[in-house]
């Protein structure tokens, strides 16, 4: 099998370049310096080249907030970008294993698990342009499976956990909203159940969306209190606050814990949030 990974210098590209390392296939790792998924032509290009009848998007517009302000950039990145990958993998036969977000249904009041029924709900430039993404990839007619995923933090690039780590080292005070519910997603097990996924030939038999977070339930609150413990940061006074304290142009999801029946129905293990964060603080801590 010829595998193209793209994004793969982001979060969760960077884990998968070590999931899938000794695997028994071809894999091309691109990031936009090798290969700009905008681009119709190179796209093609790359797949008929390479033959490449795998791909597993890790490429997106993911600044919610800037996205308001630049919705044409992350229409073409989310949407146009993956209408192009699809309908590539269509005209081979091939695959698109595509990442999304919690964000396409963030306007729905929940208050039980989101299952992949929920019904789509966006209320932002970032999460229209998700849902314009996914919807596209129906229409092009591929096989495909879309992993929805939500709060997603690793050892690389910008992310919550290492913002926290950094604030609740120097800062003697923080409030961090507890309003806003969901389950943080270690980029390293999202990177093992694709690799599961590709192993197992799962994407062949089981076409569709698949939910993937880790498990349990917390609020932004939660998790810092449970980063300050990790990271010994003790001396910080997390304080739990209302979201409207923090006025933001995005209605972000005030409830997104995802119901992850269905994917581990497939053999994918899901741990819990607060055990992968553990590795991944120490990780931190370790590499300073």
């Amino acid at each position: 099998m010829n595998i193209l990974v793209t994004g793969s210098n982001g979060q969760l590209g960077t884990h998968l370049r070590s999931a899938l390392k000794n695997m028994p296939h071809n894999i091309w790792f691109t990031d936009v310096e090798e290969l700009d998924i905008t681009d119709i032509a190179a796209v093609n290009t790359c797949v008929d080249t390479n033959q490449i009848n795998l791909v597993v998007n890790c490429a997106a517009y993911t600044n919610v907030e800037k996205a308001e302000e630049e919705e044409p950039l992350a229409d073409k990145i989310n949407h146009v970008a993956v209408q192009y990958l699809a309908q590539a993998m269509c005209r081979v036969d091939g695959t698109l294993i595509h990442i999304s977000t919690d964000y396409v249904f963030g306007g729905n009041k929940n208050n039980t698990p989101c299952s992949e029924l929920e019904p789509e709900n966006p209320t932002g430039a970032y999460g229209r342009t998700k849902l314009a993404g996914e919807k596209a990839i129906v229409a092009s007619g591929c096989r495909y499976m879309i992993l929805r995923t939500a709060w997603l933090y690793s050892e690389y690039g910008k992310n919550f956990v290492k913002t926290m780590l950094s604030l609740t080292e120097t800062k003697p005070q923080l409030k961090v909203v507890f309003d806003q519910v969901g389950t943080p997603t270690y980029a390293g097990d999202l990177a093992n159940a694709i690799r599961h996924i590709i192993l197992t030939e799962a994407f062949l038999k089981h076409q569709g969306f698949y939910n993937f977070s880790n498990e349990g339930v917390c609020s932004w609150y939660d998790f810092t209190k449970v980063i300050a413990v990790l990271s010994h940061h003790g001396q910080c006074d997390v304080q739990p606050c209302h979201s409207d304290e923090f006025p933001s142009k995005v209605i972000r999801p005030s409830y997104s814990v995802l119901d992850k029946t269905k994917i581990k129905s497939l053999g994918v293990n899901v741990p819990y949030w607060t055990d992968s964060l553990a590795i991944c603080v120490n990780n931190l801590l370790n590499n300073e």
